[in-house]
Parts: structure tokens; C-alpha cells; sequence
């Protein structure tokens, strides 16, 4: 199954990238994720510490659904 996403330089330069403010060391080792300014609705995650490597984009319905699952504990896993 190949997931690779690959954006324009036009696409890559409207996101509006926001790091948590959990993020320890000024989000030098967190999740970066912003929505795209295209009015789609779709937003990028990528990792702060490598922000020219792979990212993910998502549906808004499928971000609402991690945030809505998130808020909710589903992915507060046991160590």
C-alpha cells in the first residue's frame, strides 16, 4: 500500500504550522500539524524535528475524529 503524499510548493508554503504548547524544548521533538489554506479543510501533520521529511495529510473529518478520540482518551495507552 503506498501512503506517500507528496504537495506542491504552493501547498506546502499556505500551511499555518502550530506545535503544541506541551511540547518540551520549544517543539524540537513534537508533532507539528496546521491546516492548509485552500479552504479544504484538510490538515498536515509532520514532525518538528524533521519539518522537510515525510508528512501526513488528513481529511477534516478524519482530523475531527483524532482530536474527538484524543479528547476522550482513546489513545492514552498504558505503559
Amino acid at each position: 500500500m503506498n501512503t506517500e503524499q507528496r504537495l506542491s510548493p504552493d501547498e506546502l508554503t499556505g500551511i499555518r504550522w502550530r506545535v503544541s504548547s506541551r511540547s518540551s524544548s520549544g517543539g524540537g521533538q513534537c508533532v507539528e500539524a496546521g491546516p492548509f489554506s485552500d479552504g479544504s479543510g484538510r490538515v498536515a501533520v509532520r514532525h518538528s524535528h524533521h519539518p522537510e521529511g515525510s508528512l501526513i495529510v488528513y481529511t477534516r473529518a478524519e482530523w475531527e475524529a483524532f482530536l474527538g478520540g484524543a479528547k476522550d482518551g482513546e489513545f492514552d495507552f498504558a505503559e
